[in-house]
């Protein structure tokens, strides 16, 4: 057990998964539980998800599908591993995954950072749309796939069709990548880029990473502009 001090204890062992969402909805900025710890999660699925407050919600072990989806504003600490999904659609706040996670990590999210301790398997960051995401491990095949806009930093190496169909998501990965998606090749990595790096880790509380030892790719921009010269094939 960490040593945060909760104003809130919820044993999921004893009460309902619904329950604690409820109260979790019906928190406010003003409210005076800021402050929730919830026991025995034991892979259970949507935990915290949909939260609209800036809540500090630490849940103590694991978690299933879609923990933290549609976050607004939250801290959400999960000492475990997360299921698919995890931070689904989030639109802000913090996401911080203490083990590894599932599938489609951070997918379609919006805003707000997701960091993940350990490894995220394949569609890491699918369609993101500005979230910030950090892997501290490896990251499976397609991921950031049609990412449109945020950032993917992977300190590990990356699987096949990293980027496949991207749009204007920033990446960067430290590691081996075993292949490029579709549209996705490497780029010159700039003092600008060294710089976005180094602020997403501040911001996630992240240092002492020699930032020279990461890649960056991106899109060559040729699937999603109109060529005249390919009229025909439209």
């Amino acid at each position: 057990m960490n040593a945060f001090t909760p104003d809130v204890t919820f044993d999921l062992a004893e009460a309902p998964l619904r329950e604690l969402n409820a109260a979790l909805h019906a928190a406010t900025g003003d409210s005076n539980a800021r402050r929730w710890r919830v026991l025995n999660p034991n892979g259970r699925h949507a935990l915290a998800a949909g939260v609209d407050a800036p809540l500090t919600i630490e849940v103590e072990g694991h978690v299933g599908y879609y923990c933290a989806g549609m976050n607004q504003h939250a801290h959400i600490i999960v000492h475990g591993n997360a299921g698919v999904g995890v931070a689904e659609n989030m639109m802000s706040g913090f996401v911080h995954v203490r083990g590894d996670a599932s599938q489609a990590a951070g997918a379609t999210a919006h805003g707000g950072l997701l960091l993940i301790d350990g490894n995220a398997s394949a569609r890491c960051g699918i369609s993101m749309k500005g979230v910030d995401i950090i892997v501290k491990g490896s990251v499976g095949h397609m991921s950031a796939f049609m990412g449109q806009a945020g950032s993917l930093i992977v300190f590990g190496e990356a699987g096949e069709a990293l980027g496949d169909s991207l749009y204007e998501a920033k990446l960067f990965v430290r590691g081996a990548v075993k292949s490029l998606g579709a549209d996705c090749v490497e780029k010159e990595m700039r003092d600008a880029h060294k710089a976005l790096i180094a602020e997403k880790l501040a911001a996630a509380g992240i240092s002492g990473v020699d930032i020279g030892d990461f890649k960056r790719y991106g899109s060559a921009r040729r699937l999603y502009n109109f060529h005249i010269d390919n009229v025909d094939a439209y």
